[in-house]
């Protein structure tokens, strides 16, 4: 099927969208998964608990990306996530891991453009207590969900185009590759060329089914050891040819 049509003039053009609804904005409000919860970003209830799980990277390095951190103390952090908290976009929150009832990775919405029915996911900060888990990928399923379900056309990610490990999470997670803008940003006063991904509303339902194959309980063995890897049910999904 084309995702175009020919005008009276023989020019290619989008398809016509019928019935656009407008998504709904999201809501700081609790989202519970099986193993992780992602509650709104709290300097009092969240900040004590991810600055401890950060300073287990001694060399900081989990902040070369971002373009803030690393912080040096935790009045310093907790100053930070008060300039943010409160923020509507970005939306930020904290990734709780249900085994621990502890606070362990920061993500956000961001770039919420309602007329555009777009949306994007960012700020990406999973401690090492949080990297390579089920409550990790299970947060990224989350808010993947929350955003199709306020009826987003659109999911975006993007990402330093040196940051191999988060263009490699991408794709893990589903996400299409689009391109790379050259020279988007500066970030830390060093170049930042930017790589974008995305999903797109008619892509989701097989996504989605993907994300509930692994994570369903019988695709991990008695020691926690997946049987099938999540990206070898994505891949077949991702759109090479955009």
């Amino acid at each position: 099927m084309n995702n175009y049509e020919i005008n009276e003039f023989g020019q290619p053009i989008g398809l016509l969208i019928n019935n656009l609804q407008k998504p709904k904005f999201p809501e700081k409000i609790k989202i519970h998964g099986k193993f992780s919860i992602l509650e709104p970003l709290s300097s009092e209830i969240h900040a004590e608990d991810l600055y401890e799980a950060n300073s287990i990277d001694k060399n900081g390095e989990c902040w070369t990306y971002l373009n803030y951190g690393p912080f040096n103390t935790i009045s310093e952090y907790k100053k930070w996530i008060i300039g943010i908290e409160n923020l509507i976009d970005p939306t930020f929150y904290a990734i709780i891991d249900k085994n621990t009832s502890k606070a362990v990775g920061v993500i956000s919405y961001l770039r919420i453009d309602l007329e555009n029915s777009s949306i994007e996911v960012g700020h990406l900060n999973f401690s090492n207590l949080l990297k390579k888990t089920k409550a990790a990928t299970e947060s990224l399923y989350l808010l993947m969900n929350y955003a199709f379900e306020l009826g987003f056309r659109r999911y975006e990610w993007k990402c330093n185009s040196l940051n191999f490990p988060s263009k490699i999470a991408a794709e893990r997670f589903g996400f299409s590759y689009e391109g790379t803008f050259r020279q988007h940003t500066i970030n830390k006063n060093r170049n930042r060329d930017t790589s974008w991904f995305s999903i797109i509303d008619s892509e989701w339902k097989e996504i989605k089914a993907a994300f509930e194959i692994y994570l369903n309980d019988n695709n991990f063995d008695e020691n926690g050891n997946q049987k099938i890897s999540l990206s070898s049910l994505t891949k077949p999904l991702l759109k090479i040819n955009i």
